[in-house]
C-alpha cells in the first residue's frame, strides 16, 4: 500500500500527465447539451475514511452524472422495499449495449440489472409507487444532498429537455416493459422522472462525499446497512460500466459506476469514495481519460476488493 499522505502528489502528477497526453476520446454526441462539452477537460477528488479530502485537475467543475444516479435510485428502492425489486429486474452483466432492446426482448422484459437502461426505468417506476414524479425527485435529490453534505447540488433543466427531446431508444424500452407489464406507471411519467434523475449536476468533490456511504466510511452522514452496500458495490463491479464492465473490473480490481457525462464513481470499501470526471468517452460509453486514471489511481494505492 502507498503512503497516502503521498497521494495528493499523485493526483497532481496525474493531472499534468492527463492533459499532455491529450488522449480525451468523444463526448456523448446523442445528447445535444453533452455534445457541446469540451472534452479535454479533467477532475477527480478522493474522500478517505480518515475525512480527508484530497483532489486535482478542475474539480470545482459541474457536470451531468447520468447513469451515476442510478447507484443512489437503487439505494432508495432497496431503502424503501428492501428486496422486493429483485422480482422485476436481474443482478447479471448485460454483455450489451446500456440501451440494448434486444435482451429486453429475449428475457420477456425482465431487464438483466438496475444499471442499464431498461433496468433503471423499473427501479424508477419501483420508486414512483403512490407517489408523484416531484416527490420521487425530491427523494432522491435528498437522498444526495444529505450523503454529500451538502445542499448545493441541483437538475440541470437544459439537459433534461435535451433527453426528453432525443430520448426514443429509452421510450421504446419503457413500452417494451410496459408491454409485458414490467411497467407499473405511465410511461410519460417514468421516462420525466428518470430524464430529470440523469441530468442532476455536481462537482468531484460533491460526487466523492455522495459516495461516503456507498463506501462504507465512518465519517458517511447517511448510512448504508451492510447488506445494501454489499448489494450495490457487487452490482457496480460486475455491472457499473455496461458491457466494458468486465474491462473496468480487470483493471481496477474496484467497484464503479459509469455516466454518459464523463463521471466514474468507485466506492474502495471501508477505505476511500473517489469520484473521476472526464467528458471525452471510449467504445464503450464510459470516460476514456477516467478509466485510465481510475486504473492508475488502483495501481498507485493498491487498492482493490481482491485483497
Amino acid at each position: 500500500m502507498a503512503d497516502l499522505d503521498t497521494l495528493p502528489a499523485f493526483l497532481e502528477t496525474l493531472d499534468t500527465e492527463v492533459r499532455d497526453a491529450a488522449d480525451w476520446g468523444e463526448v456523448a454526441g446523442y445528447i445535444p447539451e453533452l455534445a457541446r462539452i469540451d472534452p479535454a477537460q479533467f477532475a477527480i477528488s478522493v474522500v478517505l475514511a480518515d475525512g480527508r479530502l484530497m483532489r486535482a485537475g478542475q474539480y470545482a467543475q459541474r457536470f451531468s452524472i447520468q447513469s451515476i444516479s442510478k447507484v443512489f435510485s437503487l439505494a432508495c428502492v432497496l431503502a424503501r422495499f428492501g428486496e422486493s425489486i429483485w422480482h422485476r429486474v436481474g443482478r447479471e452483466p448485460s454483455g450489451d449495449r446500456f440501451d440494448s432492446i434486444l435482451l429486453l426482448e429475449q428475457e420477456h422484459g425482465r431487464p438483466r440489472n438496475p444499471f442499464i437502461n431498461a433496468g433503471a426505468l423499473v427501479t424508477t417506476d419501483e420508486l414512483l409507487a403512490g407517489r408523484a414524479p416531484k416527490e420521487a425527485l425530491s427523494e432522491i435529490i435528498d437522498f444526495i444532498r444529505t450523503s454529500a453534505g451538502d445542499s448545493d447540488i441541483h437538475f440541470d433543466a437544459e439537459v433534461a429537455a435535451s433527453e426528453t427531446e432525443t430520448g426514443h431508444r429509452n421510450r421504446a424500452l419503457a413500452h417494451y416493459l410496459l408491454s409485458f407489464d414490467n411497467l407499473r406507471n405511465p410511461p410519460e411519467l417514468v421516462l420525466g422522472t428518470y430524464f430529470h434523475q440523469c441530468a442532476i449536476e455536481m462537482t468531484t468533490d460533491q460526487l466523492a462525499l455522495a459516495g461516503r456511504g456507498i463506501a462504507g466510511l465512518a465519517d458517511a452522514p447517511l448510512k448504508l446497512s451492510e447488506v445494501k452496500r454489499r448489494r450495490i458495490a457487487a452490482l457496480m463491479l460486475t455491472c457499473g460500466h455496461y458491457d466494458g464492465s468486465g474491462d473496468f473490473a480487470f483493471r481496477t480490481g474496484l467497484p464503479g459506476k459509469s455516466g454518459v457525462g464523463g463521471g466514474i464513481l468507485l466506492a474502495v470499501p471501508g477505505r476511500a469514495s473517489v469520484a473521476i470526471w472526464s467528458p471525452g468517452l471510449n467504445a464503450w460509453g464510459n470516460s476514456r481519460v477516467g478509466t485510465e486514471a481510475a486504473e492508475r489511481l488502483a495501481r498507485f494505492t493498491g487498492w482493490s476488493v481482491f485483497g
